[in-house]
């Protein structure tokens, strides 16, 4: 697509009356008005000086530019994990406030031109951008929680060796059946791994932890008893022993237990 209009009065009609379309503006996106310096802040992004832009793209059917600026937008939001509704009423209320200074300039100008053409043109733009908007956010967004992802596993289980064939396995905060599916996987990898033959498995830290994940951890003992791999259990908490309790829930008999961690090590590293 090539310039919709025959000559380049527009654009020194848009600058001329730049303060008024940025007025008009700010009153079509109320929402987002009240937002305009909180986006600033958080992700450096300049919504009044990215509407003119926009705008300047749409009239001079810079394809190309457009789309690179919708990717660049999009991993901006994706990034500092702005609301998606404010992007989508900025960028309808750029449209309309678009349309009133296209009016303004034809009426004023007594411009004729084939309204159709002049409609598909700026709203085929417009929606070109939040297309490519759209698909760059989702496609950034998911980039960013898979490594976010990959993070929290490695955090979530952080087995650490002391000795060549004993390591400790310290489980701090909240345990959901997410997290522990992730702990089942990764500790039987480890172990295969490292070759590690004891596993000091201590619950001292841990915030909160829901009943089904008891039975997960039950999982992982004996997934790692028959992979040759004793576990011994340390700092068990009142609350957890008495949901064990409840459910009727039990330690085999090759399954130690220990007060604290500092206990258990006297005793492993002493052997």
């Amino acid at each position: 697509m090539q310039y919709i209009f025959e000559d380049q009065e527009i654009n020194d009609f848009m600058n001329e009356h730049k303060l008024d379309f940025e007025n008009h503006l700010l009153n079509e996106a109320v929402t987002v008005r009240e937002k305009i310096d909180e986006i600033l802040d958080i992700g450096n992004i300049d919504l009044i000086n990215n509407a003119h832009r926009l705008v300047y793209y749409v009239l001079e059917g810079k394809e190309e530019e457009l789309h690179a600026f919708a990717k660049q937008e999009g991993i901006s939001w994706a990034t500092y994990s702005l609301t998606l509704s404010l992007k989508l009423e900025w960028v309808q209320a750029i449209r309309r406030t678009l349309w009133v200074f296209i009016q303004r300039y034809m009426e004023g100008n007594k411009k004729t031109i084939n309204f159709f053409s002049l409609e598909k043109h700026v709203n085929n733009y417009i929606d070109l951008f939040l297309n490519a908007f759209f698909i760059n956010y989702s496609t950034y967004k998911e980039s960013l929680l898979t490594a976010q992802k990959k993070l929290v596993q490695n955090l979530s289980v952080p087995i650490i060796p002391i000795t060549s064939t004993i390591c400790i396995l310290p489980i701090i905060g909240a345990v959901d059946y997410f997290r522990a599916k992730i702990m089942e996987e990764k500790v039987l990898q480890e172990i295969s791994r490292l070759h590690i033959q004891t596993m000091l498995m201590d619950l001292s830290g841990i915030a909160d932890m829901e009943t089904e994940v008891i039975d997960q951890l039950m999982s992982i003992i004996e997934g790692s008893e028959m992979m040759g791999c004793k576990t011994v259990i340390t700092g068990l908490r009142p609350d957890v022993v008495r949901s064990m309790m409840r459910l009727g829930v039990s330690f085999n008999a090759r399954t130690k237990t220990f007060g604290t961690l500092q206990q258990a090590l006297g005793v492993h590293l002493l052997n």
